[in-house]
């Protein structure tokens, strides 16, 4: 009876984890994100030519609506994905998306794009403190990463573009991003025949609009989202790992689909292992004294909410961050928190970009951040020892798993 129950809870599980979340729009074919590359642009070498941008058009599977299944650890939040409602998915979408997201010639010199901050060989964020721009001006904050946008609402540090579609044409008018205007930007897309091609076959009804612009960037940065980490592999093989070997043998007789699952599962944990410093450091993550999961939280490792941790209160004129968009007074010096997915391929750190190492950031929730008037209550001193702080560092560095292949280049002439 007792090998019965835990192979029903067993297959309740493998159910729960497999189900796909179907949109209430209404879609006509899936992309599986842990499977396919969208991100690899229309087939070819050299730059696009008319040509090939008219038969990849022609071709009606581009302009199907897409139900999107996201890879494992991330499939978590496939009920909680966002946009995809006002902005569904489409390939001719998200294509014309990945064009606009490397093509400098949004910006009003030509020589900076979205990836010029965000680049897939950086982690999708850049290795220096703070995003560069036009001319090589250095903004305020740290680029954030473009990565599992589709699990988030209000982008920014600060939240204050409220859509990922309003977050991508925020840069191209920025005076020290792109310094562009959106006007001037969207003249130099229609006198682009490869772009105006595509926006009247994607957006038949407006064409070339700022406000399309922001959907077809917004596409392609949905679609970027991190695979299976060791992390996630553990996790999913613990549905398996307390089943004796008697259990095993009754499941290959009676539930053959969810053995095989088991034997590709173990193997993944196989080839994709946590070190004992890491098991060690997820423990203190999740504990409630440590408390790290208050904040990193759900499929994406990442409440949504804002936080002051201290970082940059001391200066003359601190960065005020949500503040500026609520006016609520709690709000000064909080930040949005950002995911541990992939965390150790995107240093520095903090909104500031002030930390260098995973390791300097757990020194400063160790001691308490520093402290201000608006530091958060979940910021305590945490009494780490050496040892349990190099654990937690192990730990999230345990959460990194691979990046979607993306092609840089294939831009229309």
């Amino acid at each position: 009876m007792l090998r019965i129950d835990i192979r029903q809870n067993v297959f309740l599980a493998v159910m729960m984890l497999t189900v796909m979340v179907v949109p209430a729009f209404g879609q006509d074919a899936t992309l599986d994100l842990s499977r396919e590359k969208p991100a690899m642009g229309i087939p070819g070498a050299g730059p696009l030519t008319n040509d090939q941008i008219k038969q990849w058009l022609s071709r009606g599977e581009n302009h199907k609506g897409l139900t999107v299944k996201l890879p494992l650890g991330l499939s978590l939040g496939e009920s909680q994905m966002k946009g995809l409602e006002k902005n569904p998915l489409t390939l001719a979408k998200i294509e014309l998306g990945r064009q606009l997201y490397f093509d400098t010639r949004l910006s009003s010199d030509n020589t900076v794009s979205c990836a010029s901050c965000h680049h897939p060989q950086e982690g999708f964020s850049r290795h220096t403190p703070t995003g560069v721009g036009i001319r090589g001006q250095k903004g305020g904050r740290n680029s954030p990463v473009s990565y599992n946008r589709i699990l988030s609402d209000a982008q920014f540090w600060d939240g204050r573009a409220d859509s990922l579609e309003a977050q991508a044409v925020g840069p191209i008018q920025n005076p020290i991003e792109m310094g562009n205007t959106h006007e001037a930007a969207v003249a130099t897309l229609k006198k682009i025949d490869g772009y105006a091609m595509q926006f009247k076959k994607v957006f038949p009804d407006s064409g070339v609009t700022i406000d399309n612009v922001g959907k077809a960037i917004a596409a392609f940065e949905r679609i970027l989202v991190t695979g299976p980490s060791p992390y996630d592999y553990n996790e999913s093989y613990k549905r398996f790992a307390t089943l004796e070997k008697e259990d095993l043998e009754d499941l290959k007789t009676d539930s053959p689909k969810i053995y095989a699952e088991y034997e590709e599962m173990k193997a993944f944990v196989a080839d994709n292992p946590m070190s004992e410093s890491a098991l060690r450091g997820q423990e203190l993550f999740f504990s409630k004294r440590v408390g790290c999961s208050n904040c990193h939280v759900g499929a994406n490792l990442a409440d949504e909410q804002y936080h002051n941790l201290g970082i940059g209160m001391s200066a003359k004129e601190p960065d005020l961050g949500r503040f500026t968009e609520t006016k609520v007074e709690k709000d000064k010096g909080a930040f949005k928190t950002p995911t541990i997915r992939n965390v150790a391929l995107s240093a520095p750190y903090m909104h500031d970009g002030s930390l260098a190492t995973l390791e300097e950031v757990v020194a400063h929730y160790n001691k308490g951040g520093d402290k201000n008037p608006w530091l958060s209550d979940k910021i305590v001193p945490l009494k780490l020892t050496p040892h349990e702080s190099l654990d937690i560092v192990e730990f999230m560095r345990s959460c990194t798993g691979s990046f979607p292949s993306v092609s840089s280049a294939r831009l229309p002439q």
